[in-house]
């Protein structure tokens, strides 16, 4: 059983979302909250599998509320999926630097949500490739000093930490290529990227593919994809 909890001040959403999910067999909404602070404690009370988290909320916002979440080792099995009214939100980078692992725009197709709610249940980040690329390009071209140029002063000592193949995988994930895609590429099935990636993750300590994508970028592991 998928257990739920879902975080939005406004009423008509957080039910709507809440009775949505609810009707499915397999999963349980457990709890729900109106503001940040309630967010955390519910978290903290029910441990949920996925936690859906508005971004603007008052007391204190869905970020924060996030970064606390993950931040908390007792709570690392608690996926935080952020509700959003725009899919390319101007804090969804943000959310995903804090350990987020993705993003619903509130106006979701119901059965895309119920899906993505068992995506990160199972522990897979809730970030398709082309919302990756698009996310990507946008944040580097509005926040140029956040993201070292591996041209200009190298990749982070971080990298060290991993082989060659990772450091390749790394990079392709962040530009957006799912594991389908990079199989492909390298000519390998899809179990070795999978080893290869989830090797990667253990060594930066990425809660997810989601976060893997932002240090990359913030390591100077991956450079944005033309455009």
């Amino acid at each position: 059983m998928i257990r739920v909890v879902v975080a939005d001040d406004q009423a008509l959403v957080r039910r709507g979302f809440a009775t949505l999910v609810g009707l499915e067999p397999d999963i349980d909404v457990v709890a729900e909250a109106t503001t940040g602070h309630e967010a955390v404690a519910a978290a903290k009370e029910h441990r949920p599998d996925v936690l859906l988290m508005d971004i603007r909320m008052p007391d204190l916002d869905g970020l924060e509320a996030t970064r606390q979440i993950t931040s908390d080792p007792q709570l690392g099995g608690v996926h935080v999926v952020m509700l959003t009214t725009f899919d390319l939100d101007e804090y969804v980078f943000q959310a995903l630097r804090f350990g987020a692992s993705g993003f619903l725009v509130k106006h979701t197709d119901p059965d895309e949500l119920v899906r993505a709610l068992r995506v990160v249940a199972a522990g897979d980040a809730l970030l398709s490739p082309t919302v990756t690329r698009r996310l990507i390009a946008r944040f580097a071209t509005e926040h140029e000093d956040v993201i070292p140029s591996q041209g200009r002063s190298g990749p982070s000592p971080l990298a060290a930490l991993l082989t060659e193949r990772e450091r390749e995988v790394v990079g392709l994930v962040g530009q957006g290529l799912s594991n389908d895609e990079i199989a492909t590429q390298w000519f390998v099935s899809q179990a070795t990227v999978r080893t290869h990636v989830s090797r990667a993750m253990t060594k930066l300590h990425a809660r997810d593919r989601a976060q893997l994508v932002v240090i990359a970028y913030q390591h100077g592991l991956a450079t944005p994809p033309a455009t």
